[in-house]
């Protein structure tokens, strides 16, 4: 076992002016690609009615904290009236195989009985991600025979013809103080192409207990021998009102990305003591460019308060072609 941990560099960007229709949150950011010496970052904003859309923006691949440029338009709205996502549509993982990205993000609808339902989209970038299309109307994963709830945040990888997906699986819904509450833990599936999954419900990180709510948007980074994967955390109640049970990081090792070892004791990257990440540390996404190793992750307010990163430090046991700086 070799924790690693992340130097915080700061908060990139924050909703504001710039995006005229994004009035709110900048959740979930998402590597999409180096172009030369800039990563494409996606994440999503909420408009005036509280629909989000999948923005893009360009930062310093050597140093992210600086923007190089932000899409005026989104690069992935809304769906059509009465589609999956016609509510919203949120990035979740990007993967490129034969010179095309492949976007998986979480499209959702409110409902009537529970707030939201979410469901797996699948669009694709054949320009080096200036231009994203929808590959199917509706999803790519949802609710089955087996899993009746929703499913939600994917991390997919491709090794040897095989695409990995270890993804947000709903538990069931109960009501606390009236409002009903999703549960969820991360789940592991595959696929020889991407589209078609597998899943055969094997649990990749379960509950701790029966107090903890929801695991969530699980980032893998495979080094040569080890996987490390990086999620996030929370009660099942009060995570809203209360810090100290609202999303933490979590943190696994496995020697096959199929059985895992928790260790959430080595996630190595907690909340500041004030500031725009002082409540919660939530959806964290990790990423090689280059030598470094780089964790993207929104602050507080499930995005609220935007996102920024946090570079690793290198440290023993690290193996591979992790020599980050």
């Amino acid at each position: 076992m070799a924790g690693i941990h992340w130097d915080k560099q700061g908060r990139i960007y924050a909703p504001d002016a710039r995006l005229p229709w994004a009035k709110s949150h900048a959740q979930i950011p998402t590597a999409a690609g180096v172009d030369g010496d800039t990563l494409q970052l996606l994440f999503s904003s909420r408009d005036a009615d509280n629909r989000s859309a999948i923005a893009s923006m360009a930062v310093r691949a050597s140093a992210p904290a600086e923007i190089v440029s932000i899409d005026p338009e989104p690069v992935l709205p809304p769906g059509a009236l009465g589609a999956f996502d016609d509510c919203g549509t949120m990035p979740s993982s990007v993967v490129e195989h034969d010179g095309v990205r492949y976007l998986y993000y979480i499209g959702w609808n409110v409902r009537n009985t529970i707030p939201y339902h979410n469901a797996v989209g699948l669009a694709i970038s054949e320009d080096g991600g200036r231009r994203y299309r929808r590959l199917f109307d509706g999803p790519v994963m949802d609710r089955t025979a087996d899993e009746p709830y929703f499913c939600g945040t994917t991390c997919v990888r491709i090794e040897n013809g095989i695409w990995r997906n270890w993804y947000l699986s709903c538990t069931g819904w109960t009501m606390i103080d009236g409002k009903p509450e999703a549960r969820y833990h991360l789940k592991y599936a595959e696929s020889r192409d991407g589209i078609h999954w597998t899943r055969g419900g094997r649990v990749a990180i379960d509950y701790l207990d029966d107090h903890e709510g929801g695991l969530a948007r699980a980032s893998v980074h495979f080094d040569g021998s080890l996987y490390r994967m990086w999620f996030c955390k929370r009660s099942h109640d009060g995570y809203r009102e209360r810090s100290s049970v609202s999303y933490r990081l979590g943190y696994a090792e496995s020697t096959d990305g199929i059985v895992w070892r928790r260790l959430d004791e080595c996630a190595g990257l907690d909340v500041s003591p004030s500031g725009w990440d002082a409540f919660m540390v939530a959806y964290p996404e990790v990423v090689q460019v280059g030598e470094r190793l780089y964790m993207f992750y929104n602050g507080d307010g499930f995005g609220a308060s935007g996102f920024g990163y946090a570079q690793a430090r290198a440290t023993s046991g690290i193996q591979g072609d992790a020599a980050w700086t």
